[in-house]
Parts: structure tokens; C-alpha cells; sequence
């Protein structure tokens, strides 16, 4: 009946009435977001992107019928793919979801006012699930201002803007259900995200989830549902992390460079907190560290507990890389942590994966057995662009080219040995390949499989 009342007397405004406001208080919230959503919408686009890729078939993996249907085992074909994104500047730059660029070879933006624009990759990453794009020939663009996320609460009321299933620019309405969501969304574990109960449905991801002054605190990429429906919980990249990508992206990089900690952490849990000095269970436990890592340099070791970087707690690897990466390269980040129950503070340098030893890259040419494959010596930078396990040595697959691949090969994996010789440096891999002739026998080490390739050369 409250409601109902209140909705009259809005209604029996007299013609000379001011003209509506953004709220102020949640008491002119819960009468209406109309100003707030006039305010913000312009920001949100719809993106509708198209790339081609290849079907596999489903012999591709067979051992017997593998060889007998190869040339059926990939077609070409159209796949669309639908979204949202946000406008963070007046020349157009616009964040999105990786999953919804991605690769894409045309990508399309239309805005709430009809205005159509091509658009082009900057800078994109799979593992943060973010792109930065820019709209071809567009000035004086309606953006929205970021929010610092580490301000946003637990129980403020948020917004998600998006283009639901394709039915057009929609709005919904929630509250900030929890923060510091590590994994939970994409089974990512390089994932961190913040939980909202507004309905994100297919469509939603890359648009905006913001506060009730209009700034964005977050990027919709997911919803976690039994049902496939919307009742379900949301989740939201944190701006903080998108002012990072913004930054990179204007300076030039197409890659995101994350900072390299050189180290390996585990969540501390209630058994090792006892052995570990603390009172509660909580922090990263470094488990292994790599000597002249930017850790090790500040003088932290084995077993002791990083507990918050740059005064924001920490309590799994997610949340610590993310700390790491919205501080940025070429800066420094204050890490807290504790040995032997004694709490300490250091400072330690942000820098980026060292490209040390060298990698050694080797191309093989055309008189190889598989011309076209680049491959090169696993280190700090290799790993951290292939996004290869902290611990990877040896020879990586760089690019299996086109005979790699149908062979086999694939980007990331380790080269252990050919036709029975171990392979130590990227060098020996086109001494053993050159020639050809005969059977051809490659080991190679994928994640935790150990796969044998065999053909004849």
C-alpha cells in the first residue's frame, strides 16, 4: 500500500515540477532509478562480434579412424558470439569480456542511441576474461567514470546494464552480495571477482555493474545458476583491475603484463595456522620461491605468510596476484607477513615475467620434417605467456605451425624428447627433425600427460 501511495503522488506532480535527480538517499532510491539509469545507459553498448574457427570432428582424437577421416576433421564455420560493454572515455575506448571479442574478425558495437560503430582490439586477456577496444572515427562518446572496487561495501544497492539475451538494452537491480570471490565464477584460478544478486544473464557479460551515483565498480562476466536462469548469483571483474587494463592498453601494450612474483603460494588453513604463528587461519603460505625473484630480493622466504598487500588482506593466490596486478609494473606494493608469529613489513618491486635465460627461439624452415614450428627454451616470460605451470623447463611449443598441428603439437606443449634422445635445448629439436625420412617418434609433456606422437615423416 506504501508503495502504491508514494507512486500516485509522483504521478500528481504538477507540470512545473523540477526535473528528476539522481537519488540521494535510499529513501529516493527505493522511489525510482529512472534518473539514474537516464544517466548511465548511454554508457553501455551492445557488441555483436563474428569470427571463423574449426569445427573438430569427432575422430580428430580416434587412433584408428584419426588418420582415415583427417581431412573431414576440420571445417571452417561462422560462429556470433553476443554482449555488452562499457565506454570509459570520450574517443571511444570501451572494455568488454575476452569471451565476447575474443579472436573475433569483426566485431560491431551499437549504442543506446542507435549509433553504430566497427571496433578494434587493443589489449586483451583470456585468464582476467577482459578486452579493451576502440571505436573506429568516434568523439565526444558518453562514458562512465570508475569507481575504486576497494570502496564497494557488502549491502550497496548496484545496477547491471547489458543486452540480455539480444532483446535490447535492459536494467537490473541488486545489492552487493560479497567481495573478494576468487575462482568462484569461471573456474579460473586467476580469477577475483565481485558477487551481486542482480540478475546477469547470457548477453550481460561486458557491461556495466554500477553504484547508485552512476560509476562503474565493476564488469558483469558470469552468473553461478542451478538452473541456467538468473536466479542465481553474479559476479563482476572489479574496476580496479579495469583501470589497470585501461592504462596498459593506452600505453601501447596488446598484451596484459601481470607482475611476476616468482613464487608459489597455498591458502593457510585452520591446520597449518597452529605451526604457522597465527592466531586465526588466513594469509598465502610461500611454499617455494625462486631465488632472485622480487620476493626473495625483499627478503621473504619459504614458510612465511604474506597476509595483505597494500593493506588489503589476502587469503588465496587469486586474490594475491590480483593485489599484485592492480598495483602495476615499475611500482612497488607493501606487503604485510608473518614469521614465526612476528609480523613484518617489506617492499617489494612489481616487474614484469624476465625473459632470463634466453629463450633461444628456433623457427624450422621449409627443408624440416615439420616446417612451420617455433619453439624455444622455457622461461619466466615463456612461461608467463603460454601460461605454463611456474615450474616448466625444457623446450616449449611456441607455434606447432601447420604440420605440428597435424601431427599433433600444440602451443604450451613441453618437447621431452624425439625418437628416443632427450631434447635440452630448442637447438636440438630441428638437428633431430631435420632430413626426415622414416618414423618419426616425439615425447612431449602436456600439463600432467605424457603423450607419444608418432608419423611418418
Amino acid at each position: 500500500m506504501f508503495r502504491a501511495f508514494v507512486c500516485f503522488i509522483l504521478l500528481a506532480l504538477p507540470a512545473g515540477a523540477q526535473e528528476p535527480r539522481i537519488p540521494q538517499s535510499p529513501a529516493e532510491i527505493s522511489l525510482s532509478f529512472a534518473p539514474l539509469v537516464k544517466q548511465a545507459a548511454p554508457g553501455v553498448v551492445n557488441i555483436y562480434a563474428r569470427r571463423i574457427v574449426d569445427a573438430r570432428s569427432p575422430f580428430a582424437d580416434d587412433p584408428v579412424f584419426g588418420n582415415l577421416f583427417r581431412e573431414f576433421q576440420s571445417r571452417p564455420r561462422v560462429q556470433n558470439s553476443l554482449g555488452s560493454g562499457v565506454i570509459l572515455s570520450a574517443d571511444g575506448i570501451v572494455v568488454t569480456n575476452y569471451h565476447v571479442v575474443g579472436q573475433a574478425t569483426d566485431i560491431h558495437v551499437v549504442l543506446n542511441d542507435r549509433r553504430e560503430f566497427d571496433a578494434e582490439i587493443l589489449l586483451a586477456d583470456e585468464d582476467s576474461d577482459l578486452a579493451i577496444m576502440r571505436l573506429a572515427g568516434a568523439s565526444d562518446m558518453p562514458h562512465l567514470t570508475l569507481r575504486d572496487s576497494d570502496t564497494v561495501e557488502v549491502g550497496e544497492l548496484v545496477l547491471a546494464i547489458g543486452n540480455p539475451f539480444g532483446v535490447g538494452q535492459t536494467v537490473s537491480s541488486g545489492i552487493v552480495s560479497g567481495l573478494a570471490r576468487s575462482g568462484t565464477a569461471t573456474g579460473n584460478a586467476r580469477g577475483y571477482f565481485i558477487q551481486t544478486d542482480a540478475p546477469i544473464n547470457p548477453g550481460n557479460s561486458g557491461g556495466a555493474l554500477i553504484d547508485v551515483a552512476g560509476r562503474l565498480i565493476g564488469v558483469n562476466t558470469s552468473i553461478l545458476t542451478r538452473s541456467g536462469g538468473s536466479n542465481g548469483i553474479g559476479f563482476a571483474i572489479p574496476s580496479a583491475l579495469v583501470a589497470q587494463f585501461l592504462e596498459q592498453a593506452q600505453d601501447g601494450h596488446r598484451r596484459f603484463q601481470r607482475p611476476w612474483a616468482g613464487m608459489v603460494g597455498q591458502p593457510v588453513t585452520a591446520e597449518l595456522s597452529d605451526s604457522l604463528g597465527l592466531t586465526v587461519p588466513g594469509g598465502v603460505v610461500i611454499a617455494e620461491l625462486r631465488p632472485g625473484s622480487p620476493f626473495d630480493a625483499a627478503g621473504l622466504q619459504v614458510g612465511d605468510v604474506v597476509v595483505r598487500v597494500d593493506r588489503a588482506p589476502v587469503n588465496t593466490p587469486a586474490e594475491m596476484l590480483f593485489r599484485m596486478s592492480v598495483r602495476g609494473i615499475g611500482r612497488a606494493a607493501e606487503v604485510i607477513y608473518v614469521r614465526q608469529g612476528q609480523e613484518k613489513i617489506a617492499l617489494v618491486d612489481m616487474i614484469a615475467p624476465p625473459d632470463s635465460p634466453p629463450r633461444d627461439t628456433v623457427d624450422l624452415g621449409e627443408l624440416n620434417t615439420l616446417p612451420g614450428l617455433r619453439v624455444a627454451r622455457a622461461n619466466p616470460a615463456v612461461i608467463a605467456e603460454l601460461g605454463l605451470p611456474h615450474d616448466a623447463e625444457g623446450v616449449v611449443v611456441l607455434d606447432p605451425g601447420p604440420y605440428g598441428t597435424q601431427v599433433g603439437l600444440q602451443t604450451g606443449d613441453r618437447i621431452v624428447g624425439i625418437n628416443g634422445r632427450r631434447i635440452d635445448a630448442p637447438r636440438d629439436v630441428g638437428q633431430m627433425l631435420r632430413g626426415g625420412g622414416g618414423r618419426v617418434q616425439i615425447e612431449v609433456q602436456r600439463g600432467t600427460r605424457r603423450l607419444l606422437l608418432r608419423f611418418r615423416a
